[in-house]
């Protein structure tokens, strides 16, 4: 507790240090000048960087996030605004009223915070119904291991293949009761609902993020001269630059095949297998004897009365963006679509599929089906509430130019067969502190490829290889985009995994950021590898499935449940999993 302490006092030492530094810039600026000018000198200095910072530290540290959020948030609206005396007090309420309020009432955001009460709402009927535990009865016949349970959770997620969030909300809820039962860490699932989602999502040749990868790159090409090329041709070509989607994707393929874990996902995992034993680490009242007896009178019905609302989801979204989008093709048609509408519509329809199915078969009454809909949308909104606050974060370092102030800082180390690796690194540095994977690609798009492809003539090198640099750049862009998303807990994609699995977020971001540093660092020296030493990549991906593979197995364990068992007795790390 006198440690805890202690680091609360630094916390605030550091709070109070941003709004001093603050104060003082404004100070030497002048204290007559405007609250724009104010702005505009801040923005290039190196506290743009402070309110991100400022909340993943706390966050970390304490492990409340909405407390941190808010106080990054709250830093930020001080730097941006009156950096005197009465702005330390004024920034409090215009934290509130200007950057989370508006988070809200953005439209996009406002349909990722339906669509989430909607997923919510249908599983929570489908849970009442009795249809989940249909579902998990039908699967168990098949999966009966934990590797099993794993696996099946991380193939998933090639399924829901075309939207992020679709993804993740899907395979989390409904996979979420079977790797309980396989007593599964929700770290573990978390990670594997995470890892997959983003990586498939950009490495799908036909998705919504393909749609505003095009975009990005049309906006791009905008600003080179003399450049032609389609812009989904230049995403085509510059698939197999993205070494951390494919690595990602390997690497959880591997960690769920193998049983094995290491790092501070090992460390969840052991304290599920203590927790059976040992109530206060219990945290997920999965061993709570109230809880067996609960899920003893709840209901078992057919696997179809789940199936089918989940189905309905994912065909209801496809739908979606085929009548919101136009085009003579199917990539056309995703470009062009509306994801959030897509996404409204599939998952309300989803709902009412299983508000209608389970009024018709009389599983529940009205009241009951009610009851569970308020139920399922209910454990969404803490979620919910760490997703705005992120938002409103995410806001105030678009105002601040936190993106600007970055590449600034590395744009010296800038050069042509280097590049990429810089971009990448640049990228994910970037969207850790923004928490924002799209508004990464967004900011960095339009001013790195158009760099790439100024140095590249300036400096006399071929067509050829100025266009592989090019290619290269636009995937580290959008490989540095889902690393550093993967490792930022501000990260809005992450908060959904922490919200569909029900799992710790902190521990979310604790427990997956060794995974996916591993696989970041491994994707940066695959890129120097094809760039810089001119490895071919039919070489450079052998070698980093053999580094994957060696890591795996050289760290990895698989622990003994009997090993935690009251007796007492030493705890050792088999292969033999339990």
């Amino acid at each position: 507790m006198k440690h805890k302490s202690t680091i609360f006092v630094l916390a605030l030492g550091v709070i109070a240090s941003v709004f001093i530094l603050g104060f003082g810039t404004a100070e030497t600026a002048g204290l007559a000048q405007s609250t724009a000018e104010q702005a505009q000198s801040t923005t290039a200095s190196w506290t743009s960087i402070l309110p991100p910072l400022v909340a993943i530290g706390i966050a970390l540290v304490f492990r409340q996030v909405l407390f941190a959020l808010f106080l990054g948030i709250w830093c930020g609206a001080f730097l941006a605004g009156d950096m005197s005396f009465i702005g330390i007090f004024t920034s409090f309420f215009t934290a509130l009223s200007q950057y989370i309020v508006d988070a809200t009432a953005d439209a996009s955001h406002m349909s990722i915070i339906i669509f989430t009460l909607l997923i919510g709402g249908m599983v929570g009927v489908i849970t009442d119904n009795g249809g989940t535990r249909g579902v998990i009865k039908a699967i168990t016949r098949y999966v009966r291991t934990k590797v099993h349970g794993q696996l099946i959770t991380a193939l998933m997620g090639f399924i829901v293949f075309f939207d992020d969030y679709a993804n993740t909300m899907v395979v989390g809820n409904t996979m979420r009761p079977l790797t309980d039962k396989l007593r599964i860490s929700r770290a573990k699932l978390a990670y594997l609902v995470d890892a997959t989602a983003a990586p498939i999502a950009t490495v799908a040749l036909v998705s919504t993020w393909i749609g505003a990868m095009v975009g990005f790159i049309s906006d791009a090409e905008a600003k080179m001269p003399n450049f032609n090329e389609a812009a989904y041709s230049v995403f085509f070509n510059s698939l197999p630059y993205n070494f951390y989607a494919f690595f990602t994707i390997l690497f959880v393929i591997l960690i769920a095949w193998s049983g094995r874990d290491f790092g501070t996902m090992l460390k969840a995992r052991i304290n599920l297998y203590k927790a059976k034993h040992d109530s206060d680490l219990d945290r997920y009242n999965l061993y709570k004897e109230k809880i067996r007896e609960d899920e003893e009178k709840k209901k078992e019905s057919h696997w179809i009365n789940a199936a089918l609302p989940i189905f309905t989801l994912v065909f209801g979204c496809i739908g979606g963006l085929v009548i919101t989008g136009e085009g003579s093709t199917i990539q056309e048609i995703i470009e062009t679509a509306d994801s959030y509408k897509a996404l409204l519509w599939g998952g309300f329809l989803s709902m009412v599929v299983a508000i209608i199915m389970t009024l018709s078969e009389k599983l529940l009454d009205i009241e009951d089906t009610l009851e569970g809909m308020m139920d399922g949308m209910h454990t969404m909104f803490d979620g919910l509430l760490i997703l705005v606050l992120a938002w409103a974060l995410s806001a105030i370092t678009v105002e601040l130019n936190t993106a600007d102030f970055l590449v600034s800082v590395f744009g010296d180390l800038l050069n042509p067969f280097w590049l990429p690796a810089i971009i990448l690194f640049l990228s994910a540095l970037t969207s850790f502190a923004t928490g924002s994977s799209w508004g990464t690609m967004g900011i960095l798009m339009p001013l790195v490829v158009p760099l790439a492809w100024e140095i590249g003539n300036s400096g006399g090198l071929e067509f050829e290889v100025v266009h592989e640099i090019i290619y290269a750049s636009v995937s580290a862009v959008l490989a540095g985009s889902v690393w550093g998303d993967h490792c930022s807990p501000i990260s809005d994609t992450t908060i959904l995994s922490s919200i569909a699995t029900q799992c710790d977020h902190v521990e979310h971001v604790n427990t997956q950021l060794p995974y996916a540093m591993i696989v970041g660092s491994i994707s940066i020296l695959a890129m120097i590898g094809m760039l810089v030493l001119s490895i071919p990549w039919w070489i450079i991906y052998p070698l980093g499935v053999v580094l994957i593979v060696a890591i795996i197995f050289k760290f990895g364990k698989v622990p003994d449940p009997a090993d935690y068992a009251p007796e007492g007795r030493e705890p050792a790390l088999t292969n033999l999993d339990g």
